[in-house]
C-alpha cells in the first residue's frame, strides 16, 4: 500500500515540476502574457481650432510672349524678288591694248531681295523705293507661299517708300496702328526676309523717335529701333507688341563699322499719306517755295541774339515763291505757320505737308528785326 502511494506522490511531484518549467518557458518567450491590463488613458485636453495654415507660396512664373502679335501680323508681309538686265563693258585683253579695239559687252541678271507689307484686299503692298529701284522685274511671295508677279503702283524717293500691285485673293492686310503713340522703350517686333530667310521675327525695343538728318532719304522722321535689321529686312514690318503695324523698316547704319543694335523705320503715320497719294495719283503732290534751308545751332543762336534755334535760308530758287515773297538769303526763319522748326529737315517737311496753292505764313528775323511773309505754296519739283 505504501509503495503504491510513494509512487503517486513522485508521479504528481514529477507533474508539477514538468508545468512550471513550461509555464516558465512560457513567460520567458511571451512576458506580455503576464501583464495586466493597460492603464486608462489619460482624458484628452479640450480641442483648440487652430488657424489654417497659410498655402505655401509658389515662385511665380512669368511667361512672355508675343506670339499673338506676330500671327496677327506676320500673314501680311511678304518677301519681294527683284531682278534687272545689267550690261557691263568688258575690259581689253593685253592683245587688244595695242592693237585695233572694239568695245566689247556683256549682260547679267542682277537679283535683289526685299519684304513689303499688303495694306488692302485690292493687292497693295507698301515696300521701300530703293528695293524696287530700276528693276525689270517684281515677283512677291506671299507667307502662305503663293507666288505673283507685282507692278509698280508709283514711288517715293524722298521717303524712301514704294507702293506694288499683286493680283491675288483672298489675301491677309495688315492692321495700320499709330505711331505718334509710340514710347521711347515701347517693345516693337521687325518681320522680314532677311538674307531670303522668309517672315523671321526679331525683337527689341524703340530707341528714339522722330530720329532725322541720317542722310538716308530728303525727308526724314525716322523711328529708331534696336530690333536686328537685317538685307532683306528692307521694306518689312515693325510692328507693336498687339501686332498693329507702325512703321516699315528701311535701312541699318554702320554695319560695315561693327555697329549693332541702330535700324530705322519710316513711321506708318508718314506711309498711310504718302500711299494714299501714290495710290490716288500714282505719284506724292508735294508743297515747296523754292527755299534751301541750313541749321542754326543754339550757340550760333545765341551769338547772333536769336531768342531760340531756328534755321536760316542758304540759298533760294529764283522765280521762285519764296523770292516773289519777299524772302532773302541769310533771313533767319523762327516758325512756319506759328510752329517753330527743329531742323532745317524739319522745315522743308513742314513746307512739304502744305497743297500746292495754299498761302504759307513765315516768320523771321532779318538784320535784327522780326518780320512777317505770306508765300504762295508750289508743287515740289522732283528731287527739289
Amino acid at each position: 500500500m505504501l509503495g503504491r502511494l510513494g509512487s503517486a506522490l513522485i508521479f504528481v511531484a514529477g507533474s508539477v515540476a514538468g508545468g512550471l518549467a513550461l509555464a516558465f518557458l512560457i513567460v520567458l518567450m511571451r512576458p506580455d502574457l503576464v501583464r495586466g491590463p493597460p492603464p486608462p488613458a489619460p482624458a484628452a485636453a479640450p480641442a483648440v481650432t487652430a488657424a489654417p495654415a497659410a498655402p505655401a507660396t509658389q515662385p511665380a512664373t512669368s511667361h512672355v510672349s508675343y506670339a499673338g502679335a506676330v500671327q496677327r501680323a506676320a500673314p501680311a508681309v511678304v518677301n519681294v524678288y527683284t531682278a534687272r538686265l545689267v550690261t557691263e563693258r568688258i575690259a581689253p585683253s593685253l592683245g587688244e591694248l595695242f592693237g585695233e579695239y572694239l568695245p566689247r559687252y556683256r549682260q547679267r541678271i542682277e537679283r535683289s531681295l526685299g519684304s513689303g507689307v499688303i495694306v488692302d484686299e485690292e493687292g497693295h503692298i507698301v515696300t521701300n523705293h530703293h528695293v524696287i529701284a530700276n528693276a525689270d522685274s517684281i515677283r512677291v511671295q506671299l507667307a502662305d507661299g503663293r507666288i505673283a508677279e507685282a507692278h509698280i503702283v508709283g514711288s517715293d524717293p524722298d521717303t524712301d517708300l514704294a507702293v506694288l500691285k499683286i493680283d491675288l485673293a483672298p489675301l491677309p492686310v495688315a492692321v495700320f496702328g499709330h505711331s505718334d503713340q509710340l514710347k521711347v522703350g515701347d517693345v516693337v517686333l521687325a518681320i522680314g526676309n532677311p538674307i531670303g530667310l522668309s517672315q523671321t521675327v526679331t525683337h527689341g525695343i524703340v530707341s528714339f523717335t522722330g530720329r532725322q538728318q541720317l542722310g538716308i532719304a530728303p525727308l526724314e522722321d525716322f523711328i529708331q529701333t534696336d530690333a536686328p535689321i537685317n538685307f532683306g529686312n528692307s521694306g518689312g514690318a515693325l510692328i507693336d507688341s498687339g501686332g498693329e503695324l507702325v512703321g516699315i523698316n528701311t535701312a541699318i547704319v554702320a554695319k560695315n563699322l561693327g555697329v549693332e543694335g541702330i535700324g530705322f523705320a519710316i513711321p506708318v503715320n508718314m506711309v498711310r499719306g504718302v500711299m494714299g497719294e501714290i495710290i490716288a495719283h500714282g505719284r506724292v503732290v508735294r508743297g515747296w517755295i523754292g527755299i534751301v534751308p541750313e541749321d542754326v545751332s543754339e550757340e550760333q543762336a545765341q551769338q547772333l541774339g536769336l531768342r531760340q534755334p531756328g534755321v536760316v535760308i542758304g540759298t533760294l530758287y529764283v522765280g521762285s515763291p519764296a523770292q516773289r515773297a519777299g524772302l532773302q538769303p541769310g533771313d533767319l526763319l523762327l516758325e512756319i505757320d506759328g510752329t517753330a522748326p527743329r531742323s532745317a529737315q524739319d522745315a522743308l517737311g513742314r513746307i512739304a505737308n502744305h497743297k500746292p496753292g495754299t498761302s504759307l505764313e513765315l516768320h523771321g528775323v532779318r538784320g535784327g528785326r522780326d518780320f512777317t511773309v505770306h508765300a504762295t505754296v508750289g508743287e515740289r519739283p522732283k528731287g527739289g
